[in-house]
């Protein structure tokens, strides 16, 4: 009888690194560089000298890892929402490419880590709002908010705005006002930013147990509501010119990219249609990056 030679025996374990791409993947790292990006400009917004590229490093890296930890956490949780979801199921967790357990010791580490580092790099400050911006997205809006209220992102949506507060605590052990202005921005942007995707994924949410607005009010109540909060998010993106601390380039830009937003939600309003909605959720990305970016050109321009 025949045997199979040991070379022709395949193993179905994975790489390193494939496991290394699965838990980077459960860190949602597109997410968090939107994240980081809206942190960037409080390092120079209302001080006189940039940082050092060695603070500016260490800063970001903590922060980048308080995100992980956040997303990993979050992961842990909803594993099981997760499988019941088109957009999410394929993630690691639910497709079982990963052990719960070790994605939860994974987000565990990380949380330390990013604590260590921003204690030792800006102080206790930056550390404690790292940690609670863990805590409150894993604690309250996770598993308090998201599956008991249609105000959950509203509320929960402070966890993804801290990345400005975190920086400025790191370099001046305070929260600036530049710091809430910038977390503002991102508060009032994240409601017809994730209202959008509801409601195009709103048998989805329905399916996993959310209460999502749409599921709750109605997919028109809802673009009204989000409708409110582009207006808030466009005056609150006015309030750094105002006060100074940002010049013309960035005003045209964000007057221009302002008015691009709108008029995707009134568009979204008046075709009715979650095609138009889907439109808005891609839209609010772009408009963010270009936001955020037009603040460093302004930034890094010599006057």
């Amino acid at each position: 009888m025949s045997q199979v030679p040991d070379t022709a025996i395949v193993s179905t374990s994975p790489t390193w690194g494939e496991r290394a791409r699965l838990y980077l993947d459960v860190t949602r790292p597109r997410v968090i560089a939107l994240v980081l990006f809206t942190g960037l400009p409080i390092l120079a917004l209302g001080r006189e000298v940039w940082p050092s590229p060695w603070e500016a490093f260490w800063i970001l890296v903590g922060t980048a890892l308080a995100g992980g930890a956040s997303s990993a956490l979050n992961a842990y949780v909803e594993r099981e929402t997760d499988a019941r979801m088109a957009r999410t199921r394929k993630r690691p967790l639910p497709a079982a490419s990963v052990v719960p357990g070790a994605v939860l010791g994974y987000g565990l580490v990380l949380t330390f880590v990013s604590a260590v580092i921003l204690a030792w790099i800006g102080g206790w400050l930056a550390a404690l709002v790292a940690l609670g911006t863990i805590v409150f997205y894993v604690g309250v809006y996770t598993l308090w908010l998201k599956p008991r209220t249609p105000q959950n992102i509203v509320i929960g949506g402070a966890a993804g705005a801290t990345a400005p507060l975190i920086a400025s605590a790191a370099l001046d052990g305070t929260l600036s006002i530049q710091a809430w202005i910038l977390f503002a921005i991102v508060f009032l942007w994240t409601p017809p930013h994730f209202w959008a995707i509801a409601i195009y994924r709103k048998a989805e949410y329905a399916n996993a147990g959310f209460p999502m607005m749409p599921n709750v009010v109605g997919d028109q109540p809802t673009r009204w509501r989000s409708l409110v909060y582009t207006l808030l998010t466009l005056a609150a993106t006015a309030v750094p010119v105002l006060l100074g601390d940002l010049g013309i380039v960035y005003g045209v830009a964000a007057l221009g990219l302002g008015g691009w937003f709108l008029w995707s939600v009134i568009v979204s309003m008046r075709t009715r249609h979650p095609s138009a909605d889907r439109r808005v959720f891609a839209v609010s990305i772009a408009y963010l990056f270009l936001l955020y970016l037009f603040m460093m050109v302004d930034l890094l321009l010599p006057w």
